[in-house]
C-alpha cells in the first residue's frame, strides 16, 4: 500500500496547509497581510476553509489530485450554494515535490453566488450496500473538469478569489518582515528554571 493511500488524510491536510501558506504569503507581500483564514468546527455545509479579503468572503471546498492523476470530475457539496461566494479550489500538485499548481477553480466572480448545481448529476456512493447497490449522495453533484477554470499561479488564484490586485485598503508590506524584539529591564522570573 502506498503512502498516498495509507496516509491520504495526512496528505490532504498537508496540501491544505501549503495552499493556505502560499495565499497568506502572497497577501503579506502584495496586499498588506489582509487575508483572514478560518475553518468550520463541523463539516456539514461542504466547505473546508473560509477565506476573507478585499471585502469578499469565500467558503471554499478543497479538492486535490496530483498532476499525473487522470481525475476528470469532482463531487461538489450543495451547501456551497447557500454560502456567499462559495467555490471549489482543485489543487493540482507534483507528487514528487509537493509543489502546488496549477489550480482549478469552480465558482463565480468575487461577491457572486456559486453557479447553479441543479443541472449536474447526483453523486453516487463509491461502495455498494449489502445488495451491491450504490446509493445516491443527494447532497453532492458531479462537476466535470470542463466546468473548472484553469488558474496557473497563486497570484492569479488570489485575484480570482478576491478581485484584481491593488484593491485592498491596507498598504502592502514593504521589505522583509521585522522580527519582534522583547527587551527585559529586569531578569525574567523564569530564568534559572531550565
Amino acid at each position: 500500500m502506498s503512502t498516498d493511500s495509507y496516509q491520504s488524510v495526512y496528505r490532504e491536510k498537508l496540501l491544505e496547509h501549503l495552499l493556505v501558506g502560499e495565499l497568506l504569503k502572497y497577501s503579506w507581500f502584495e496586499h498588506g497581510a489582509s487575508l483572514e483564514v478560518s475553518q468550520p468546527a463541523i463539516d456539514r455545509a461542504g466547505h473546508d476553509i473560509v477565506l476573507e479579503a478585499n471585502g469578499v468572503t469565500r467558503h471554499v471546498q478543497l479538492k486535490t489530485s496530483s498532476t499525473v492523476a487522470t481525475t476528470g470530475r469532482q463531487n461538489v457539496h450543495l451547501g456551497l450554494a447557500q454560502k456567499p461566494s462559495g467555490c471549489v479550489i482543485w489543487v493540482r500538485f507534483d507528487p514528487a515535490s509537493m509543489v502546488l499548481g496549477p489550480f482549478l477553480f469552480f465558482g463565480s466572480a468575487p461577491g457572486a453566488a456559486l453557479p447553479a448545481l441543479d443541472g449536474f448529476k447526483v453523486a453516487m456512493h463509491t461502495k455498494g450496500n449489502a445488495q451491491g447497490i450504490k446509493a445516491q449522495r443527494h447532497g453532492l453533484r458531479v462537476v466535470p473538469l470542463s466546468k473548472f477554470k484553469a488558474v496557473d499561479t497563486i497570484a492569479a488564484l488570489y485575484a480570482t478569489l478576491f478581485g484584481k490586485p491593488g484593491h485592498d485598503k491596507a498598504p502592502a508590506m514593504q521589505g522583509p518582515p521585522v522580527e519582534p524584539r522583547c527587551v527585559l529591564s529586569q531578569p525574567s522570573p523564569l530564568s534559572g528554571l531550565d
